[in-house]
């Protein structure tokens, strides 16, 4: 069969563009126009206790009288403090932001205006704790591991290497803000909350257990989403508060965030430090690597992942693509007065990749060992492999990718461009390169190890064929702007033999769709995509039965092409379309035992696979302002296979976009006394279409028996390497002043302060 008689492979258009693209999209935003608005009271200091609230508000105390829950967040794990956390803050504010009281006027402007009227009175006090009465200490989980043997590894090792890595806050900085409605249906008595949300049914689960209704009462559709990248993903307190107003006024309120409460309210992401030694063999083999993680999670727990997800995954996973056997680790959740943190796009991974792939570069420059061979000697190369962690990596192309990267961005040519600059004033140059591993698609195997008080992971598809022959799959994954639409119904239409015009995938309503865990992790296409391949399977055995009756074959005789079903071998057949309606219209014709209809399930709960990547950066950096520009950006990716090569690589573009803005632009920065200093776009700096170079992408494809499409996650992969890569480059472009950059963003002013320090004979 050639790739033309099949969907899957093909870069066809995104069913999903059509509607955005001529302004017909569904925002959470146009749901909310008429409605009353919610305006939330946020506290302006980082730390004190609540004296006096007086205004046309409600607040925690209004809360508490209606019996409304506290959200917690679990792990089962003695080293993990848990808090319970107010919808609003009662008796102590905790970070500048954190919402106190909530007004609503019947808009946006009289909401603000109300807003403006309550007075809030905080005392400051000097607590460093941030929950005193929880907690002795701000560690709040505390993750160790090490194996047999590691001292003596250490000290066999002919050069240690210690580098100490340091990532900065960024936020996610949707397109769109965080924002719900919620009607309330006086006949019925049911709630249904429109939120911006990657996890439509845990949010359903969360509000009803908090306002203590029944399930079957609250319905969450989420609508067209304007971006997430994990900032949607954790429960907001406010979309809870808003549905509590609705209920309690027995009426509709909206709630949309502005850009200052998004940069200052909304969860944060990787705000951390990375002590770690290698120690290496004279010949670049790596022995052991002794480190110590230290994350600043915030003020608060993230439900459902909690504030555990960044150093546990840290803890796990810092060992990356490499075959080192001795490994030992003690990495620690901190809360501070800061805005909590939560998953964003790769959560740890790029500063894991970061450290890892700096150790190797500065071991490299130690030993007087070509980067690219002390990696090649270090990448894992037989397969599964597994790690110091006892993590498993299926079948990869790790120091294949490294070599197809290497050979297409032709090093020795850009090293004598190098040299030239170099001699005649010009600017630096450097090129940087991060090889790394992406663990994807996993499901309850994985989650239910990290012992949270829920343990998602499993996806289910509802399936069925209606009289006309169109396919309807409902999915609990909740897609933002992935190209999930298009891609899970490429994979129908190659199991059913229908095109894709025929298939509509429906997902973001509870009503509508399976029991699901939404769509985060780089999750979906293996996930979902299984369960929607079982399901098309099922489907495909269930017309096969209605073509043998009709026929007068054997249903395993039956095969499916071009919109047909025939017998095997012969030109007998009858169109797909004709059984649909035969199976809803005419069950007369079938075998008795045949089910009326065409409708079926499928689940999928597998325990992940691991996809992996490349990247070499290209950049400048101008000695007399320390800026960077990246001019070319290489990425040799194996996702296994390509569903949608299209998708596949505007999943990798944006990605990277991301990686670049972590590595040079974006910082989230507080003052001394915890003030948030960076509440506007003013302050905040991404990147623009300016700033971000051609990538030029090339793919390998190891198909694995980890996923039964064959194909790998790699939604997050970009914003992964990128930053290490980048790091790598403007280490190297600093080189000959011996000189590294250890921390990220690698701002002008911290790049330009390195080399002024090497100018400066103080």
């Amino acid at each position: 069969m050639t790739l033309g008689d099949t969907w899957v492979g093909r870069s066809i258009r995104r069913v999903e563009d059509p509607a955005l693209v001529r302004g017909d999209g569904r925002y959470v935003g146009d749901v909310a126009v008429g409605m009353a608005t919610a305006r939330f009271v946020r506290s302006a200091s980082p730390t004190g206790l609540i004296r006096f609230i007086d205004g046309p508000c409600y607040t925690a105390a209004d809360l508490d009288a209606a019996g409304v829950g506290e959200i917690e967040a679990v792990l089962h794990r003695p080293d993990f403090v848990k808090v319970s956390q107010p919808l609003l803050a009662r008796d102590r504010v905790r970070y500048v932001g954190e919402p106190v009281a909530v007004v609503v006027g019947r808009s946006p402007e009289e909401a603000e205006d109300l807003a403006e009227q309550v007075v809030v009175e905080i005392d400051p006090v000097d607590e460093p704790l941030v929950h005193p009465t929880e907690a002795t200490t701000n560690t709040v989980v505390e993750g160790q591991f090490a194996t047999p043997e590691i001292d003596d590894a250490l000290e066999r090792a002919d050069c240690l290497v210690e580098i100490v890595l340091t990532s900065h806050r960024q936020a996610a900085l949707p397109l769109e803000t965080r924002g719900a409605t919620t009607e309330f249906d006086r006949r019925t008595g049911r709630l249904t909350i429109h939120a911006s949300t990657q996890a439509p049914h845990v949010l359903r689960t969360a509000v009803s257990d908090l306002l203590c209704i029944p399930e079957a009462d609250v319905q969450v559709v989420a609508p067209d989403v304007g971006g997430g990248f994990g900032q949607k993903l954790p429960l907001a307190r406010e979309d809870v508060v808003v549905a509590w107003l609705a209920l309690h006024r027995r009426g509709s309120v909206a709630w949309i965030e502005d850009r200052s409460e998004n940069l200052t309210s909304s969860w944060h992401s990787r705000d951390q430090e990375y002590r770690v030694k290698g120690g290496f063999t004279s010949d670049g083999d790596l022995l052991a690597i002794d480190a110590e993680v230290a994350c600043d999670v915030g003020a608060w727990s993230c439900y459902p992942v909690t504030w555990a997800v960044e150093p546990l995954m840290a803890m796990g996973e810092l060992c990356g693509p490499y075959t080192v056997a001795h490994y030992r680790v003690r990495s620690r959740g901190v809360s501070s007065h800061r805005c909590p943190v939560a998953p964003y796009r790769g959560v740890s991974r790029p500063v894991i990749t970061a450290a890892l792939e700096r150790l190797m570069d500065t071991a490299a420059r130690r030993l007087h060992i070509d980067p690219v061979e002390i990696r090649r000697r270090n990448l894992a190369t037989d397969f599964p492999h597994t790690s110091a962690t006892g993590v498993v990596h299926d079948a990869g192309t790790y120091v294949e990718s490294l070599d197809a990267a290497v050979e297409h961005f032709d090093l020795d040519e850009f090293r004598d461009r190098q040299a030239n600059s170099r001699k005649g004033g010009g600017p630096l140059l450097g090129v940087g390169i991060s090889t790394f591993a992406e663990r994807t698609g996993y499901g309850t195997p994985v989650f239910a190890t990290r012992s949270m008080g829920v343990t998602i992971g499993y996806e289910t598809v509802t399936m069925n064929m209606d009289p006309s022959g169109f396919v309807e799959a409902c999915i609990g994954a909740s897609p933002h702007g992935q190209g999930l639409e298009t891609t899970l119904a490429q994979v129908i239409a190659d199991e059913l033999a229908v095109d894709v015009p025929h298939i509509r995938i429906i997902h973001g309503d509870t009503d509508r769709t399976p029991y699901g865990w939404g769509t985060f992790a780089s999750r979906s296409m293996v996930i979902a995509g299984g369960a929607v391949q079982i399901a098309a399977g099922r489907l495909r055995d269930r017309l096969a039965q209605v073509a043998a009756a009709v026929l007068e074959a054997n249903a395993d005789d039956i095969v499916f092409a071009a919109g047909r079903a025939s017998v095997a071998g012969t030109d007998v057949g009858v169109p797909v379309s004709e059984l649909a309606r035969i199976a809803h219209h005419h069950t007369e014709r079938l075998e008795p035992d045949t089910p009326a209809g065409l409708s079926v399930e499928g689940s999928y709960d597998p325990a992940g696979t691991f996809s992996n990547a490349c990247h070499i950066a290209e950049v400048e950096v101008d000695p007399e302002t320390g800026a960077t520009t990246v001019t070319r950006f290489v990425v040799v990716e194996d996702a296994g296979k390509l569903i949608n090569p299209m998708i596949v690589d505007g999943q990798i573009r944006g990605g990277v976009a991301q990686g670049i803005a972590n590595a040079l632009y974006e910082e989230v920065v507080y003052d001394e006394d915890e003030n948030i200093l960076t509440a506007s776009l003013m302050d905040y700096l991404p990147p623009t279409a300016a700033e971000i170079p051609d990538i030029e992408i090339r793919h390998l494809e190891t198909i694995t028996d980890a996923s039964i499409t064959g194909a790998k996650g790699l939604g997050e992969g970009g914003t992964i390497g990128a930053p290490a890569a980048i790091l790598n480059a403007v280490s190297d472009a600093l080189a000959h002043m011996d000189l590294a950059v250890d921390e990220l963003p690698a701002t002008p002013d911290r790049v330009r302060a390195l080399i002024r320090s090497r100018e400066d004979p103080r």
